[in-house]
């Protein structure tokens, strides 16, 4: 090898492990970026050349010169990076396989970052470059994300009252005098439900009357039935009224007792003269105003009013590929990919992809303690690498000095 060769190598070394230096120091600046990938440079040998060496004896010997060193591009690690809470109920972090997808016109990108608002038209889109956040409906199909449906819950009418605990056989009488039920324009009335024994006619039987706010019999001579075990009577565990609230539309409430045989619903057991039967749950509404979103772990919108309800909305959508390597980041945390028909596409929790956590972003999966290793390699590298320039070139400066000093 020719000294100039040497100085060659050296230099191919120099800046080579410049630009290791380059990948390293981007790294670092991106430690708190969210969704950020790491890179790391693929280091190459370069070309070889091959002299064959003859000697007096017929002997052959082959000598290899190399031509330094060169980078063969970069890898992105798309491991985990660590989760963290932000406070904003709308954010997410894919924890798991899967990129959130954002559509901007007739661009595509895919992303990490789940930072994540509401604009004026109620869609939701991404903080960072303002595209609309696609989800999945029923069908595989992507939409855009659109909360205008979504902020106000319409009341609903009451339709069933589900009653529990006990009603002891050995009492009388047991009054509920306030039983809540919505009418259709969601205001509320409390109704008053009285029950009779009237087991003296027909074994562990109870007759049933209903009163209005206002004190009117609104139903009267219902009746339920226990089975001997204390459990609802089949055919007897249930009837339905007719509410007619003034300025609002009819409506048949079913007042349900449990199922026959089970003991969740009510009872009918000796207690004494204590009965202690109550309302467990009626299905009506008031209006409602949106109050508060999350995505759940599945990746489902889900929307709370200030009726108390909470609603499903759309789901998001996630794609994923086996080849990372051909994404390209483009920064922001995007990335795009050219050829969309090998994507995966598909919802959290479903197939490959990972699970939702909300109201947290993935931060960047840089380690500083990598990085630290990685940086002391390359100056190493970068130091050896210049000592060797610099001794071919005091070499080459002593073989200039001789010659001169022949002349």
């Amino acid at each position: 090898m020719s000294i100039f060769g040497t100085i060659y190598n050296g230099t191919t070394g120099l800046v080579t492990f410049s630009k290791g230096l380059d990948v390293i120091s981007n790294n670092v600046a991106n430690l708190n970026t969210p969704g950020f990938k790491r890179d790391d440079l693929l280091f190459r040998d370069l070309f070889y050349q091959y002299r064959n060496t003859g000697e007096a004896d017929a002997r052959f010997s082959t000598y290899k010169n190399g031509g330094g060193v060169t980078e063969s591009g970069t890898t992105t690690s798309f491991t985990q990076g660590d989760i963290q809470q932000t406070g904003n109920q709308i954010d997410v972090a894919v924890n798991g396989n899967g990129f959130l997808i954002l559509r901007d016109g007739g661009q595509t990108f895919y992303s990490r970052v789940g930072q994540f608002e509401v604009d004026d038209e109620g869609y939701v889109i991404s903080t960072i470059n303002d595209a609309r956040v696609a989800g999945i409906d029923a069908g595989g199909e992507l939409i855009d994300i659109n909360l205008s449906p979504l902020r106000t819950n319409p009341a609903r009418a009451t339709t069933e009252v589900s009653f529990f605990n006990n009603l002891s056989s050995g009492s009388t009488e047991h009054v509920i005098e306030d039983v809540r039920v919505f009418d259709s324009l969601g205001d509320a009335h409390l109704l008053k439900v009285t029950f009779t024994n009237n087991s003296s006619t027909t074994p562990r039987s109870w007759l049933v009357e209903v009163e209005d706010e206002n004190d009117v019999t609104i139903a009267t001579g219902k009746e339920i039935r226990f089975q001997g075990n204390g459990s609802p009577l089949e055919d007897f565990n249930s009837f339905s009224i007719a509410f007619e609230p003034e300025a609002a539309e009819p409506v048949d409430i079913t007042f349900f007792f449990g199922e026959p045989g089970s003991f969740r619903g009510a009872t009918s057991l000796s207690a004494g003269a204590s009965s202690n039967l109550a309302v467990e749950s009626q299905n009506g509404f008031s209006f409602g105003a949106q109050t508060a979103l999350a995505f759940d772990e599945d990746g489902v919108l889900q929307v709370a009013y200030s009726n108390g309800e909470v609603a499903p909305g759309p789901r998001l959508a996630l794609a994923w590929i086996n080849e990372l390597q051909d994404m390209q980041q483009i920064g922001r945390g995007l990335f795009t990919f050219d050829t969309p028909g090998r994507l995966q596409i598909d919802a959290a929790n479903e197939g490959v992809m990972g699970n939702i956590i909300a109201a947290s972003i993935e931060i960047s999966n840089v380690e500083l303690s990598q990085e630290f290793t990685d940086l002391v390699i390359v100056q190493r590298g970068f130091q050896v690498s210049s000592q060797v320039v610099s001794i071919a070139n005091e070499m080459l400066q002593q073989l200039l000095d001789s010659a001169g000093g022949r002349r």
